[in-house]
């Protein structure tokens, strides 16, 4: 894959920044060495390695997934928020 000034442009108006002039010619370069990095990654042979691993013996631990309710803490947390109502935040809506 080339980076060039069209691949640019590109990120430029899909990430919504503006980027300068004088830093395009070093972005360039380095977006090169990093698709060059991964594209070396992907040489390299991971047949024979499992896909996942843990680094604890027997997998990880798991808890039981209890619901719990402190009210206090739920006050709380509203009482710092910038609109609630009901005993939850509201928002602005944004979809019509």
């Amino acid at each position: 894959m080339t980076v060039d000034d069209n691949l640019i442009a590109k990120l430029s108006k899909l990430s919504s920044l503006e980027i300068d002039e004088s830093k395009k010619e070093n972005l360039k370069a380095e977006l090169a060495d990093i698709i060059n990095f991964v594209e070396n990654l992907n040489e390299i042979d991971v047949s024979g390695i499992d896909a996942t691993f843990s680094t604890i013996e027997g997998g990880s631990p798991l808890r039981e997934d209890e619901a719990n309710q402190d009210l206090e803490l739920s006050k709380h947390i509203l009482k710092h928020s910038p609109k609630s109502e009901d005993g939850y935040f509201v928002v602005p809506k944004i979809i019509e």
